[in-house]
């Protein structure tokens, strides 16, 4: 073990960390505050409250892993970190749901791209849904103040040739780009993000906040699962939670109760809409699990003339938001246009064709090049989002119906990265559509995406960002939490995650989440404390 690694130091020094693998009786404790969820929202809010002299505990349902388990493997990474061990899907089995299930959550395994808010959505959010307060210029010092906890900036080394060809294609065909900033300090550009940084250079909330609350006598729960919150008039009295075994998936029979005098649910855009839903809350309106939203995300591939090596190197260093805002925030859906890394296994799950097809088609991927489009849904009539609900056991589980508006920008983003490979040279290009084939020039494939037909389990599509479920407003028929992310009905209740966004955002999640939070945590530290 490394005593250089900062979780290896802190569990030396005696922070306090239970692995609910190894409870062996039932638990009653108690803190000022609970909070569930270890990711961009639950570590932020556990830090801030903790550096103000709060008793905090966190609750973590997946489990502690950091560098010693960080091996640059797939398998086991994607097994271990990612939720449903990465087979999560949407209920119908069309959309990729890539969401990590960890201490430190999503900002464990993501490709470090961090985006402020943009100004259109926040202004949108603004004339929408009551949330005046959240003026882009309101929200500047928070931004700015995640960014420097997280040592977030632009990239300075050189793309990858996978991020280069984005640009190379954008300058060709007269298209704006930009540099992605990311949350590294120390990066050694080994490409790995996906499956936990080895070298500890990512500043997520595994090396940030969750230590920086640790070492302010907060206390971790890890492989404790949060079944129900428990109502007593109009409050929460107790967080009901069941130990899961080292396999991260059985539960070992023994139960934990948690007190405080206020909870924080930061469980993600799935997992909190859960929460509240299994627990029953006051939800007069029926908004709990509506309007979820997923930056719907397609992907071309081409195979280039020169080495690409699609897995080494930042994943993401080049974006082009051409796109984005083009139509206006509400008119025909906007899209970014980033790159993903091409690991083999990942890979395998996105490059189309089965047996000897996908083999030859694999053993060209060190020539391989993607973009994918995230789509920015919520804005429109025509976008509503989708709707999480329990499955029989009480695990949540995401319906999104892609409605035709939908449809329609997924397939002007495929003629949009074809062209883009194209331009940067590419010798054959193929869109992750069941019947797309491998064509050679911009003209045939615009031909055959012209005709391409537009339909769930046709078209390959993924999501990385859940957002929406526990949407916030001013107006209580509307959303579900207030502005500072309080909910409108049970008055020690807090959502502290993507899932108080009332649209998608148009940017990678994570920088919006920490602010939020950061904003939201110091106003509840104040008011806990008063």
């Amino acid at each position: 073990m490394s005593l250089t690694d900062r979780i290896a130091q802190g569990l030396e020094s005696g922070w306090k960390v239970t692995d609910g693998a190894t409870l062996t009786q039932d638990l009653v404790t108690e803190a000022d505050v609970v909070i569930v969820g270890t990711g961009a929202g639950g570590g932020t809010t556990a830090e801030i409250l903790a550096r103000n002299g709060l008793s905090v505990i966190l609750v973590e349902d997946g489990r502690l892993h950091y560098q010693k388990d960080f091996k640059m493997d797939e398998l086991t990474s994607y097994a271990n970190l990612y939720q449903e061990g990465m087979s999560r899907t949407t209920k119908d089995g069309a959309i990729s749901v890539l969401q990590g299930r960890c201490v430190g959550g999503s900002t464990t395994v993501n490709w470090t791209s961090s985006f402020r808010t943009p100004d259109a959505t926040l202004n949108y959010w603004s004339k929408h849904f009551g949330l005046e307060e959240l003026t882009p210029e309101a929200m500047a010092p928070w931004f700015s103040g995640r960014e420097t906890r997280h040592s977030m900036s632009p990239w300075e080394t050189a793309p990858n040739l996978n991020n280069d060809i984005l640009r190379q294609g954008c300058e060709k065909l007269g298209f704006s780009w930009q540099i992605i900033p990311r949350n590294v300090k120390g990066c050694w550009n080994l490409g790995y993000c996906g499956v936990g940084c080895p070298t500890n250079a990512k500043q997520g909330a595994l090396l940030t906040t969750i230590p920086g609350a640790l070492d302010h006598n907060a206390r971790l729960f890890h492989s404790l699962r949060a079944e129900r919150l428990i109502m007593k008039q109009d409050r929460i009295d107790a967080l009901q939670a069941s130990a899961i075994a080292s396999d991260g998936v059985t539960p070992t029979g023994i139960n934990v109760t948690l007190k405080a005098r206020h909870f924080v649910v930061a469980a993600s855009a799935i997992g909190s809409p859960g929460l509240l839903l299994r627990s029953g809350l006051p939800d007069p309106y029926e908004r709990v699990g509506k309007r979820s939203f997923i930056h719907p995300v397609n992907a071309s591939v081409a195979q280039m003339p020169k080495l690409v090596d699609p897995f080494y190197g930042a994943p993401q260093s080049i974006y082009s938001d051409e796109f984005n805002f083009r139509n206006g925030v509400d008119g025909e859906v906007g899209y970014k246009l980033e790159v993903p890394p091409l690991h083999p296994a990942m890979s395998a799950g996105v490059v189309p064709g089965h047996g000897s097809a996908q083999a030859d088609n694999l053993a060209r991927l060190p020539w391989m090049q993607s973009i994918i489009a995230l789509l920015r849904d919520g804005f429109h009539e025509n976008s509503p989002g989708g709707t999480v609900s329990l499955r029989d056991d009480g695990s949540p589980v995401l319906d999104y119906p892609v409605t035709d508006y939908l449809w329609e920008g997924l397939r002007n983003a495929f003629y949009t990265m074809a062209e883009i490979q194209f331009a940067a040279g590419a010798e054959r290009v193929r869109l992750m559509h069941l019947d797309s084939d491998w064509y050679s020039n911009w003209s045939d494939a615009r031909a055959a995406i012209d005709g391409f037909s537009m339909e769930p389990h046709r078209v390959r599509l993924f999501t990385a960002h859940q957002m929406g479920g526990c949407g916030m407003g001013r107006n209580p028929e509307e959303s579900v939490v207030n502005g500072f992310g309080e909910h409108h009905h049970v008055s020690n209740l807090s959502v502290h995650d993507a899932s108080v966004f009332p649209t998608s955002i148009g940017a990678n999640p994570q920088l919006s989440v920490y602010a939020l939070a950061a904003r939201n945590s110091t106003r509840l530290a104040q008011q806990l404390k008063a």
